[in-house]
């Protein structure tokens, strides 16, 4: 694929720039992972794909969900919001991610990561991007910024590696527990022989870099491989209307390749 073509393989989920002081870069952002490889549906005795429905936790009537609402639980009922006071709640749309501090990388726990995400350059020269992740990465910097995307403002932290710019939505420091929050033992003293057994041990299983392999969804795989087996031998097929009505799956786009050809092609330009 000739690397001017390389954002047509796969489209950005926002774009925007990333705001700091006086600097503004224009960047777009990519999902870094991927669901499950393997879903379920839930199935009715013919075969038939089962929907969810919403049903009164008292009645269990079934209803609709224009005759629902959204309420908070308290000790004297539930306190009900309207969409109205929802939508002036609601974060201002913006394009920007507002970097608003930057602190060592150390200082930030891996317990506030949630989900992560790629950052491309978003125009043509790419400089300014390539500046802001190599300083960032010589100086093991880490920017914690606010973006809004689809009417929600996320709480991020920016990081470099490798010279890509990547994003991680964190958790908010009230969603956070400590050690002390779930009743760890006090430390207790140890002998020098236990010390050096638990050092042995882990010499024995350390290893210089840390092999793919090692991370395989082995659940998955054997699970792709029941199926498998049972397609080869049309075993338990359910056959229904929706299959003809089945969308193509979508196409597995390499997405470091495509960080590699954008980082190429804003070098060349």
């Amino acid at each position: 694929m000739p690397e001017h073509e390389f954002a047509s393989s796969t489209r950005p989920q926002w774009s925007g720039t990333i705001s700091f002081g006086l600097v503004s870069i224009p960047v777009n952002l990519y999902p870094g992972n991927r669901e499950s490889r393997v879903s379920l549906r839930m199935l009715g005795p013919e075969g038939t794909p089962l929907g969810r429905q919403y049903a009164s936790a008292g009645s269990g009537e079934a209803l609709d969900e224009s005759a629902t609402e959204r309420g908070f639980e308290t000790d004297k009922g539930y306190i009900t919001v309207t969409d109205d006071e929802l939508d002036r709640l609601a974060p201002e749309k913006s394009r920007d991610i507002d970097l608003r501090v930057f602190v060592a990388r150390e200082e930030l726990s891996p317990l506030f990561f949630l989900k992560s995400y790629f950052l491309t350059p978003g125009d043509a020269s790419g400089k300014a991007y390539r500046l802001l992740a190599e300083t960032m990465e010589r100086r093991r910097r880490v920017g914690i910024a606010t973006f809004v995307m689809r009417g929600r403002e996320y709480l991020v932290a920016i990081l470099a590696e490798h010279g890509i710019l990547r994003a991680e939505t964190l958790r908010f420091a009230d969603e956070i527990r400590t050690p002390h929050d779930i009743g760890l033992p006090k430390k207790s003293k140890t002998s020098a022989s236990t010390v050096r057994k638990f050092e042995k041990a882990i010499q024995n299983a350390t290893k210089k870099t840390l092999d793919q392999k090692e991370m395989r969804d082995e659940y998955a795989e054997s699970m792709l491989k029941l199926i498998k087996t049972k397609s080869s031998h049309h075993k338990d097929i359910v056959e229904t209307e929706e299959k003809s009505e089945r969308r193509r799956p979508a196409q597995v786009v390499d997405l470091m390749e495509v960080l590699k050809k954008s980082l190429a092609h804003t070098s060349k330009g």
